[in-house]
């Protein structure tokens, strides 16, 4: 019988093959896999979101935290500092221990974008924080809504006399207000107390009602102005109080002749303006000040310009007032004035009462009297001015 070599289906060969490859060392070392990019991660540790408003003109320190691949990152990791309208010492920096530090100096106020970008292993991340720089405080000053009428047999304006004196570093403006404005001879009554106050050193500004841009003509509100110096006097007035302000656009320019006439009468004269709110940005433009702020206590603790009105922060803090009724108690009182003089609310003209107002039922009168605890008020804000403790409740 003759025998025949046998033979292979071909299929048969490719476990043969890859076998033979295997040991040869081949497969696996023939490419080499891509290096995965690194993820560099840079965040703010100073400021924080709590702490984002700052001066113009002050040294700022500023740091962040740089880590690669989520571990920190190697010592000498480089970051540089950047943002409009400000000056970085050093403005490239070296991190250690995955931190880095600078110091920022801005030259402009309003609100700013800091940015700082790390570059490691040639690879670069950055992160941007948001700051809010405003110019030097000024002393806060106590702003009374004097509407009560000085009776000669006694009345708050007596005190508001008595106490002018009592606390010399604070200003003290009230605001006069015989028949809302309206009226065509002087009150001797508020001619009297008027003159003693400003005599005691304090300051007299005119109440007039504006009706919200629409409620009264420009030529009545002038009327009420020159009605003002003419029965008591430049001399013993420093502006003019309007309240009853609108705050939208839509009556801008019944404001704009409204001020100009006043400026006109007297560059001097202060306007304050009342919106009771935070208005659209170019009311900062027809008053020298705004009360932005008028409502209860407990309400004011979530005042914050940086809801779409970071305007303020260009402006000082003399520029802005609050008026906060339903203070209840000094400690409440203390805790409207400290949230005023911070430079998230960046208020200089500040008052507080515990008489009470329900806007809802419109029942209340806050402006009737003075405060029960007056006197505890003055010495806060002498307190907050001088940097030091404030005096017990």
């Amino acid at each position: 019988m003759t025998s025949h070599p046998s033979t292979l289906h071909p299929l048969a060969l490719i476990p043969l093959l890859t076998a033979l490859l295997g040991g040869c060392g081949g497969g696996s070392d023939s490419t080499t896999p891509p290096t995965p990019t690194g993820q560099v991660r840079v965040q703010f540790t100073s400021p924080t979101d709590t702490d984002n408003v700052r001066t113009v003109g002050a040294a700022i320190p500023v740091a962040v935290g740089v880590t690669f691949n989520g571990a920190i990152a190697a010592d000498g990791s480089s970051v540089l500092w950047s943002a409009a309208n400000a000056s970085f010492s050093p403005a490239r920096s070296s991190s250690t221990g995955g931190q880095a530090s600078s110091t920022m100096v801005a030259t402009a106020g309003g609100m700013l974008q800091v940015q700082a970008s790390a570059t490691v292993a040639g690879q670069t991340g950055s992160a941007t924080q948001t700051l809010y720089l405003r110019p030097a405080p000024q002393a806060l000053e106590v702003l009374v809504p004097a509407y009560f009428y000085p009776n000669p047999s006694g009345s708050a304006w007596d005190q508001l006399i008595s106490t002018a004196q009592a606390y010399p570093g604070v200003q003290v403006t009230a605001i006069m207000n015989p028949n809302d404005g309206i009226f065509s001879s002087a009150d001797e009554q508020f001619a009297r107390v008027v003159s003693d106050f400003t005599g005691e050193g304090g300051q007299v500004v005119a109440y007039v009602a504006t009706g919200y841009g629409t409620g009264r003509s420009v030529s009545a509100i002038k009327q009420n102005i020159d009605n003002y110096l003419r029965y008591y006097g430049r001399n013993q007035l420093s502006g003019f109080f309007l309240d009853e302000m609108g705050a939208t656009s839509q009556h801008l320019a019944f404001y704009k002749q409204i001020y100009s006439y006043i400026k006109g009468l007297d560059e001097e004269l202060r306007v304050i303006g009342n919106p009771g709110t935070l208005p659209v940005a170019d009311y900062a433009g027809v008053a020298d000040v705004l009360v932005t702020f008028e409502g209860k206590a407990s309400d004011y603790t979530r005042f914050n310009p940086q809801d779409g009105s970071a305007w303020v922060y260009a402006k000082t803090n003399s520029a802005q007032a609050m008026l906060v009724h339903n203070a209840t108690s000094c400690t409440a009182m203390q805790t409207a004035m400290r949230a005023a003089a911070s430079a998230r609310n960046n208020t200089g003209l500040v008052y507080a009462t515990d008489l009470l107002y329900d806007f809802a039922t419109n029942t209340g009168n806050p402006w009737a009297n003075l405060p029960s605890y007056w006197t505890s008020l003055l010495g806060t804000v002498s307190a907050l001015n001088r940097g030091t403790a404030l005096p017990g409740c």
